[in-house]
């Protein structure tokens, strides 16, 4: 015997029934983007001696790997790491797995419920009969005795069928939560992108900190072989005769503080080492960096018109997607104000025994249609519409807030790297000055013609602006970095998920609903 509800007679109940829910209204707004508060250009895009950015028509960001762009093979290799690694990054994409995994749990509604139900019942009843010409007897002490006879009838009942129950959502309440469902799973895919880029950003940031403190080491152990040269040769003319205590003293305190500047570098660049490992998701005890120089060239980085921030920045993607969603929360508060429609249909079985259960003359069968309306709620359904009009206007407003955050943010990169260029020259000159100072001090030293301490002033003042120039070339890599992020690193809105490859996630939809495209609103695709 075939089941009571075939797959084809399923089918065919649900192509016919289909077009009740296609054909129903969408109450609410349809979505329509607010315009972003943003400039035709960048305030703060203009040359700068010694360094320019690139033409964003003959170059781009790297897709994906914009880390490229330095050419340090060791940092692509750990930034390589950190989508496969970072737990903060999983985290985010457990919440993007999570999102996406909702919208079939809404979705469902849309689509009639069918159960299957079997009982089993068994009911006894008694019954009593008398004979006729019964005869009464008396016993001597009073009592009676007639012909009364008891009897007990039992009674099995089976029953089992299945029911099924259809929401129509003919104004749209569903699928206007489906529509908030999903824009808010394509809002936390770009948060997922954002985490991404952050991430990585911190890890550039941490790997460009770590090599400053190489170079500054290297700094600082040039100066150490140099004062060591300058001590001992203060030290013959101590031993000569020829130079008192306190020059001794003042070389050797100065080789000692400069060597224990040295010292100091590898505390902060062990810090550096252990944050890289945590970023790429291991423990410190197996990340050793090998040292290296802080890179002296700064990358020409393609930057465009600010509208295009709009499509290439996560965090505003994020934004105006949850825009969306918020918008549709609005459709469904006010759906709330329309009759509800529900079809229901039964169709069972009941009899004993079990042999004659599934006969026709034991057939039960239902249909039915129901409308409920609320006719009088105390103004809770105004107060939703009004509640989900205010969350709307707040997402409208941090879209607006977000925009011009993401310009701040390229305008501050794009003035500090332009006058921390210029900076650089200038600060190149001073240098070079300063090490002529220390050349001149020391000869004029040996001459007898200066004291030792105009040696010691002219030397820290030449290591001071080593220090600064290489603070200013630090400056400028980990600025280069937050543009990069600022400008969103080669990401694009459209490497969100679309909205109908996330319709035909659910493996359960019958296949004439996931080929429709027309079965949601215009401004659910």
């Amino acid at each position: 015997m075939k089941p009571i509800f075939s797959r084809p007679l399923s089918r065919r109940l649900g192509i016919l029934l289909a077009p009740l829910v296609l054909t129903g209204c969408m109450v609410g707004p349809s979505y329509k983007r607010p315009t972003a508060i943003i400039s035709p250009k960048f305030k703060e895009l203009r040359p700068a001696p010694g360094w320019n950015y690139a033409n964003p028509a003959l170059a781009e960001i790297p897709k994906g790997t914009w880390w490229t762009i330095y050419n340090d093979p060791i940092l692509n290799q750990l930034e390589a790491q950190v989508e496969i690694n970072n737990q903060n990054v999983k985290e985010y994409e457990a919440r993007y797995r999570s999102a996406r995994a909702t919208i079939n749990s809404v979705r469902a509604q849309l689509y009639p419920t069918l159960s299957g139900s079997l009982s089993f019942n068994r009911q006894s009843s008694g019954r009593g009969s008398r004979s006729s010409g019964t005869i009464i007897n008396y016993g001597s002490d009073g009592s009676s005795s007639s012909g009364y006879t008891p009897s007990n009838t039992t009674e099995n009942t089976y029953g089992m069928g299945p029911t099924a129950s259809w929401d129509l959502d003919l104004w749209g309440k569903i699928r206007r939560q489906i529509q908030a469902q999903v824009t808010e799973t394509q809002a936390t895919a770009a948060d997922l992108a954002n985490a991404k880029l952050s991430y990585q950003a911190q890890l550039a940031t941490a790997y460009f900190n770590m090599r400053y403190q190489d170079s500054l080491y290297d700094l600082l152990e040039r100066n150490v072989k140099f004062y060591e040269r300058s001590y001992q040769i203060t030290r013959n003319q101590y031993e000569a005769g020829t130079a008192d205590p306190t020059t001794l003293l003042q070389a050797q305190t100065q080789l000692e503080q400069t060597r224990a500047q040295a010292t100091a570098t590898q505390a902060s660049r062990a810090q550096y080492e252990h944050a890289i490992a945590v970023l790429i998701g291991k423990p410190p005890a197996e990340v050793s960096i090998a040292p290296g120089a802080l890179p002296r060239a700064i990358p020409a980085i393609p930057v465009s018109v600010p509208a295009q921030l709009l499509e290439r920045r996560p965090d505003v993607a994020a934004a105006e997607r949850r825009m969306e969603e918020y918008n549709a929360q609005i459709g469904a508060a006010i759906a709330a104000f329309y009759p509800d429609v529900q079809l229901t249909a039964s169709y069972s079985y009941s009899g004993d025994p079990v042999g004659t259960l599934v006969q026709v003359a034991n057939r039960i069968w239902s249909l039915g249609a129901s409308a409920t309306e609320t006719l009088f709620s105390g103004g809770s359904r105004t107060a939703a519409v009004h509640e989900a009009d205010a969350t709307y206007d707040n997402y409208v407003a941090t879209y607006r807030q977000t925009v011009l955050t993401a310009l701040q943010n390229v305008e501050d990169q794009l003035s500090n790297l332009r006058v921390l260029a210029q900076q650089a020259d200038e600060q190149q000159v001073a240098l070079e000055a300063a090490n002529r100072a220390v050349t001149v001090a020391l000869n004029q030293y040996l001459a007898g013609t200066q004291i030792y301490t105009t040696v010691i002033t002219s030397e820290v003042t030449a290591l001071s602006n080593a220090e600064t120039a290489l603070q200013i070339q630090q400056n400028r890599i980990l600025d280069s970095v937050t543009l990069i992020q600022n400008l969103g690193g080669g990401w694009n809105a459209s490497e969100l998920p679309s909205k109908n490859s996330m319709q035909k996630d659910n493996p359960f939809l019958p296949s004439f609903i996931q080929k429709d495209k027309n079965f949601l609103p215009n401004d659910h695709k």
